[in-house]
């Protein structure tokens, strides 16, 4: 049995169930684990919590189409002219009515063109919207997987999570660090970076035996996991503030650090 929970943890059944790509059955199977093994119930609440660091990410705004009150366009009315004719003679009664038909026929015939037209161009609305949402569930399904795709790292047992918060100098400074030493990827998620001068501008580094390696800029309002190159042997991480346009510059003033080597 503990072969068959392990091989549970090891699919992705959870991440699946987790974004709503999933069978009946296998809907299934994973709540009989969850409910049954407090191991498949504590992977699914990590689940959970991953998800909602990577949500920022995708977050998908919903169209904004109104497709109601598309036929309050046929409801037109038609004001009424009444003429006084004062006759000389008497009309016969059969050409009053081919008359009246006649008329009837062409207020009808106008009437149809009309709303065939009309029809014609809401049609055509309609159709442009469907085009329009089709585009937008491709593009929601492809965020879907890419989110999909960043779970499965995030809850990738040989990934290590790093809270990497300010120091004195950027006390409200919070960022965490995912790095997976077995596939050599290393991504980092902007939690707060206090708001530094125009000309200034927040860098990660990374701290090797004999040297420091630059490994690019963080910006608050870019707030979603971001990939970051991954330096074999680092020792730790640091963050420093630099002036925008200048080189990078080791000396720059730190303002956070963690050791890689207490995991």
């Amino acid at each position: 049995m503990e072969k068959k929970l392990q091989n549970f943890l090891n699919s992705d059944l959870l991440n699946k169930y987790l974004v709503g790509d999933i069978s009946l059955e296998e809907s299934k199977e994973v709540e009989l684990f969850i409910s049954k093994y407090p191991e498949a119930a504590q992977a699914y609440e990590k689940l959970q919590d991953n998800l909602e660091i990577v949500a920022k990410a995708g977050a998908v705004d919903a169209p904004n189409y109104i497709i109601g009150d598309i036929l309050d366009s046929l409801e037109q009315t038609n004001d009424s002219k009444v003429i006084q004719l004062t006759p000389t003679k008497r009309t016969p009664w059969y050409s009053i009515a081919a008359s009246a038909a006649a008329i009837l026929f062409a207020a009808t015939s106008f009437m149809l063109y009309q709303k065939n037209i009309d029809l014609n161009s809401e049609n055509n609305v309609v159709v442009e919207e469907i085009f329009d949402l089709r585009s937008d569930i491709e593009s929601n399904n492809s965020k879907l997987d890419e989110l999909s795709r960043e779970l499965l790292k995030l809850n990738n047992p040989d990934s290590r999570k790093y809270v990497i918060n300010g120091n004195d100098r950027a006390k409200n400074l919070k960022t965490v660090a995912y790095i997976n030493p077995v596939e050599k990827t290393s991504m980092i998620d902007v939690i707060t970076l206090p708001q530094l001068p125009k000309e200034q501008q927040y860098q990660i580094w990374a701290e090797l035996q004999d040297r420091m390696v630059n490994l690019g800029i963080l910006d608050e309002s870019d707030r979603k996991l971001k990939q970051i190159p991954y330096m074999e042997d680092a020792l730790a991480l640091s963050i420093k503030i630099g002036t925008k346009g200048d080189n990078a510059n080791e000396n720059d003033t730190e303002v956070a650090e963690i050791s890689l080597k207490e995991k």
